[in-house]
């Protein structure tokens, strides 16, 4: 049972196809066993208390139970009732008389708590090694930090230990050990998720953050537990939508390359610019932003108000147990006792004053796109130099609270090196399920596999079959794209878009000849070819039959394989529609091609002279 994928998709279809809950137990001993790691894991859960949470679910039913028999581990500053919450520090230990809001309401889903995840204590710090337990080990690469401060929830989620486990973010502890470990690291709007029941950092800005192996998952577990709780008072009411197909064009901010920090490492300079060529590839336009106010925004985190507000949440235990803290986590908090009232006034002031020069900038686009983390750094060089390494790491993260903003780390690939590549989208308050849908294609792109597991990234759907919502899947090339002409007849029919992606590299893209409305012609071919720039959009089944009995010769519908290895139906063009057709195909699609040509301002047959890859098609 050791090959079971941890995913919630798979396993749901393995409980459907007769899987028992116990097996799948077993198998989270074997592969905690396996991993051989005594620093991921505070407390587990007895087996007999796992089993009995298991016993207690009933028969399955992911309709009413929406994550039934799914395994989750929680970050040891959450409360689980019947478990110890230490936030990392053995003197601090207490046992919780009932479970954190969050995790009551992840229980109620179905969902199995595995057991208490180690952290950097107090959850002060972004890399992982501020614990008296031993640190956890990197997934991806054991020389790395594992991330902080949720180190032990990223590594049980990338190890496929668990399916998902519960982290917070006050300063991007949900996004760095994500983007370190190849996984999803969704950070909601502050107050979407209840923190009743969590040892507070910083309560203004704490929030619980969801480790999932992809954007799927942890927008479920997000959907789940999402609610307004009166026993929080920071919590407020956040629309949770459905996790809906992207709108087809995007804005998307990015920092001005002259201001981009990634402190020498050139591997994720390159590894960003390539993150980004795949956003514009799915039809974003990208956007310079000047990211000065970003950073100093950023640099408040970690003075007057917000310093002395992680002393205020541990004082009393502090005082009276200071030799109990971590070296590190001491320096940094106990720095506060040297702050005064108007020290953190001067941090307030300086805050609102940024949020109001950023709100307009924040509003002009539709959302941004920053590396998750500016650079990777060894366990050994971190022990070194403890703080400058962490506040570097915080470069792309320390802001996002602090300015209301929610996010989600997601990979995009690897970079040269080898080492995991992520990028994270964010976005103002409330736009949680946007930020999500664009990570989803994201990750698509990427064709990664999940975590350290090795297994290939689920399908969401069957692409190109009838869909739950009855739906047929349709790629498009040409005059049908969002935004060109005929798209109105695709909308008309009930189409609603779902992705932008490429096809496999074996097609070739002619401008037709003699068409009314311009058209392109999409042709496979054994030799030369490349990938094209389509759309796919959900068509209803009931409307596909008349939509394609409309198209008009020589276009037709056919099966066109996609880059991410599915096949879906799509627009096609007989080889009789190639007489007097030009090659595009180096434009990359047809939307690039109009752009093109359209800034040279010239006729079709014109342009394809003035360029050198425009052969004129013979047909057969």
């Amino acid at each position: 049972m050791s090959d079971i994928h941890f995913d919630i998709a798979s396993l749901h279809a393995a409980y459907r196809g007769g899987l028992a809950v116990g097996d799948v137990i077993a198998t989270i001993f074997t592969r905690i066993e396996a991993a051989d790691d005594p620093g991921i894991f505070i407390h587990l859960a007895a087996k007999a208390d796992f089993l009995a949470q298991a016993a207690a679910l009933g028969p399955f039913d992911p309709a009413t139970k929406p994550l039934w028999g799914i395994p989750f581990a929680v970050k040891d500053n959450i409360d689980v009732a019947g478990m110890p919450t230490t936030a990392a520090c053995a003197e601090y230990t207490y046992w919780p008389e009932k479970d954190a809001t969050v995790v009551t309401r992840l229980k109620a889903a179905g969902a199995l708590v595995v057991g208490k995840t180690n952290l950097d204590q107090f959850a002060t710090g972004l890399v992982g090694v501020r614990t008296p337990w031993p640190i956890p080990r990197n997934a991806i690469d054991e020389a790395l930090v594992p991330g902080g401060s949720s180190s032990g929830s990223a590594v049980a989620t990338a190890r496929g230990i668990v399916s998902f486990a519960l982290g917070t973010d006050t300063a991007g502890s949900g996004r760095i050990p994500a983007g370190l470990n190849n996984i999803v690291g969704l950070k909601p709007t502050v107050g979407a998720l209840s923190a009743a029941g969590v040892v507070p950092a910083c309560r203004t800005l704490d929030c619980v953050s969801v480790f999932a192996l992809t954007v799927d998952d942890a927008y479920r577990v997000f959907s789940v537990a999402a609610a307004r709780d009166a026993a929080d008072p920071y919590s407020r009411d956040i629309a949770v939508q459905p996790l809906a197909a992207r709108q087809p064009v995007l804005t998307v901010g990015v920092p001005v390359k002259a201001e981009l920090k990634f402190f020498g490492d050139t591997a994720m300079q390159t590894g960003f610019e390539a993150s980004l060529a795949i956003l514009s590839r799915l039809g974003c336009r990208l956007v310079e932003i000047p990211f000065g106010d970003f950073y100093a925004t950023a640099n408040l985190l970690y003075e007057g108000a917000w310093v002395a507000e992680r002393y205020a949440a541990i004082r009393d235990f502090m005082e009276a147990n200071e030799a109990a803290l971590h070296p590190v986590t001491r320096k940094i908090i106990g720095g506060a006792s040297n702050l005064s009232a108007a020290d953190a006034f001067r941090g307030l002031y300086a805050l609102q004053a940024y949020k109001a020069k950023l709100a307009p900038v924040i509003a002009s686009v539709d959302l941004f796109c920053v590396p998750t983390a500016p650079t990777h750094y060894t366990t050994a060089t971190v022990l070194t130099d403890p703080v400058e390494t962490n506040s570097r790491l915080g470069t792309y993260t320390n802001f996002v609270n602090l300015l209301d903003m929610c996010g989600i780390a997601v990979p995009t690939g690897k970079r040269d090196d080898g080492l995991p590549m992520s990028v994270t989208l964010l976005a103002a308050a409330g736009a949680d399920g946007l930020v999500a849908s664009v990570a989803r294609d994201l990750h698509a792109a990427s064709s990664l596999t999940l975590g350290a597991t090795g297994w290939r990234q689920p399908s969401a759907q069957p692409v190109g079959a009838s869909v739950e919502d009855g739906t047929i899947e349709l790629v498009v090339v040409g005059a049908h794209l969002s935004g060109m002409p005929l798209n109105g007849h695709l909308k008309e029919a009930g189409a609603r878009f779902c992705r932008a992606m490429r096809t496999a590299s074996s097609y070739k893209l002619y401008e037709l000849a003699g068409q009314t409305t311009p058209k392109p012609g999409l042709v496979r071919v054994e030799n030369g070819g490349t990938a094209i720039e389509v759309e796919v959009w959900r068509l209803p089944a009931d409307a596909f039959g008349h939509f394609v009995a409309a198209i008009p010769s020589p276009l037709g519908i056919g099966n066109i394989e996609l880059d991410d290895g599915s096949t879906a139906k799509g627009f096609l063009v007989e080889s009789v529609g190639l007489l007097g057709a030009f090659d595009i195909s180096s434009f990359g699609g047809w939307r690039r091609f109009l752009s093109d040509r359209s800034r040279l301002n010239t006729s079709s047959t014109e342009y394809a002279e003035a360029r050198a890859g425009g052969d004129t098609a013979r047909g057969g």
